[in-house]
């Protein structure tokens, strides 16, 4: 298991920016383990859905409300962004980072979420 810690969330207008944060920590054979890495999103009384992945090899894939306006970067092997354009109103929500290892010892961690709330 990693644990997960997001930062960045925030109060923004329409049509402005955010960068989202995700910092891993845990042992370097965990850390080095991870396939995938993404954020999800959970708005009030919706179920979570994903918004971007990025694998280790760099390959990335974004839900298509967000496709154009947000990317997914990894920086180094625990440190992961979304850098979010153009944000709309439909975007506020709960923001989630993940990490997922599909080998042996597999896990699935996920961060507390940090809150973007755009407005009008």
């Amino acid at each position: 298991q990693v644990q997960l810690v997001e930062s960045g969330g925030g109060l923004v207008q329409a049509g402005g920016s955010l960068t989202l944060s995700c910092v891993a920590s845990g042992s370097i054979d965990s850390i080095n383990g991870i396939d995938v890495m993404g954020w999800y999103r959970q708005a009030p009384g919706r179920q979570r859905e994903v918004v971007a992945i990025i694998t280790r090899h760099h390959t990335t894939n974004y839900a298509a409300s967000v496709e154009g306006r947000f990317t997914i970067s990894r920086d180094t092997a625990e440190t992961m962004f979304l850098q979010m354009n153009s944000l709309k109103p439909e975007d506020t929500a709960v923001y989630f980072c993940n990490a997922v290892r599909n080998t042996l010892p597999t896990f699935s961690s996920w961060g507390q979420g940090t809150q973007v709330t755009v407005s009008s």
